[in-house]
């Protein structure tokens, strides 16, 4: 499937990418083409480009540039999900680089494979690290649903930090029915800390308790990490059957009306046109959602200027390309609905949640002439997210 960057470097040829992963720096103008040929081979398939892989991945480097193309060899390894890579991915895990250690871990995870129980044991001895090591071999133990026997994930419930205990809980929640300190993750949605209310979302998705949806509904954090971790909770159940209260939950998570989270009130923005605009710059998505809840708040003729000014300046930014297209269909703006449109037809990847935003907008603006679309985008696109969307939308729209 393809992800984010692979448009980015699609130009670059498989034959290409393999010659330079093999060179030496030395014999490289830019250093920095052996990890992004190393990316590249992620989305390849042949038994060459994937040997080229596993001989970067098995041999550890000291220069910077060597260093973080074996890192990204790594997490490549995992997008191929072959087996084959498992032996080669338990060695780096010994690794004293915390960052190859992590791409081992989720590179194991993806692939999503049988592990021998000396395997497990190598796997469960990465949690000697640092936080973020940690937290990412307590996830491969829940996402893989692996066992605990020594108790050793359990005992890091109560670490200080959030990203350790929050993973250990979840593991707790999912592998060992143990809901009993699930309500510590769910405060931590509310944290003022962005990357503690993205950890957060992603724990509330592993720990997999459906009571929680409400929760990550209105949480202020980007609407596809909470879309992953909400059909993630339903990963075992026939959607078909969900019951409508969750029907409508998902639907508002979809929708993403900043009106609806629960927003701090030190986020908040002056209604004023340039306040907002700086706003929506902020690496905070909590502090996105208040400038775009300030944008809904302002009369029609600034809302219209002020999308004008957004589109023309920063619609290439693909966060203020999605708040765009949604609020066009929060405001009903037809006469912007050319700009709805070309987001629902945009394909490359990055702007997949400019589509989700197009689809709702698309039926508050009863754009009919696009449902044939709607509905064929529906059955051919393979994230679960816009799928979803696209049959409630081609479903509703008439």
């Amino acid at each position: 499937m393809s992800e984010r960057f692979d448009t980015v470097f699609e130009s670059m040829s498989e034959a290409s990418a393999i010659e330079y992963l093999n060179a030496k720096i030395i014999e490289l103008d830019n250093p920095g083409l052996k990890y992004i040929a190393a990316t590249r081979l992620g989305a390849c398939t042949s038994t060459e480009s994937f040997n080229t892989l596993l001989e970067i991945a098995r041999t550890p480097k000291e220069n910077l540039y060597e260093k973080i193309a074996r890192r990204k060899a790594i997490e490549a390894l995992g997008r191929r999900k072959n087996k084959e890579a498992i032996p080669f991915l338990i060695d780096a895990l010994k690794d004293h680089d915390e960052l190859t250690v992590i791409n081992a871990a989720d590179s194991i995870t993806r692939i999503n494979t049988f592990l021998t129980d000396l395997q497990q044991q190598e796997l469960l001895l990465a949690l000697n690290g640092p936080d973020n090591q940690k937290r990412a071999v307590i996830q491969a133990f829940t996402r893989l649903n692996l066992s605990d026997p020594n108790k050793v994930i359990t005992q890091l419930k109560s670490e200080n930090n959030p990203l350790v205990s929050g993973a250990a809980i979840a593991y707790s929640c999912r592998c060992q029915k143990d809901n009993s300190q699930l309500h510590l993750i769910v405060k931590q949605l509310q944290d003022e800390n962005a990357g503690r209310r993205r950890a957060a979302v992603i724990d509330i998705g592993d720990a997999g308790v459906t009571s929680c949806l409400g929760d990550l509904v209105t949480c202020p954090v980007s609407m596809p990490l909470k879309a992953k971790s909400a059909f993630q909770l339903f990963c075992d159940v026939d959607l078909h059957s969900i019951p409508l209260y969750q029907v409508e939950l998902l639907e508002k998570l979809l929708i993403d009306d900043p009106r609806q989270l629960n927003l701090l009130p030190t986020w908040q923005v002056s209604l004023e046109p340039d306040a907002i605009k700086v706003q929506l710059k902020h690496r905070d998505e909590g502090r996105q959602y208040a400038a775009v809840k300030a944008l809904l708040d302002l009369d029609q003729k600034l809302q219209v200027g002020l999308i004008n000014d957004l589109h023309t300046n920063h619609g290439s930014d693909y966060g203020i390309h999605y708040f765009i297209t949604s609020c066009i269909g929060f405001i009903g703006l037809k006469d912007k609905s050319n700009l709805v449109t070309d987001s629902l037809f945009e394909e490359a990847p990055q702007y997949a949640k400019s589509r989700i935003a197009a689809a709702w907008s698309c039926l508050k603006l009863s754009l009919i002439e696009h449902k044939e679309f709607i509905t064929t985008l529906g059955d051919s696109t393979r994230w679960e997210p816009l799928r979803w969307t696209c049959k409630q939308v081609s479903r509703k729209l008439s």
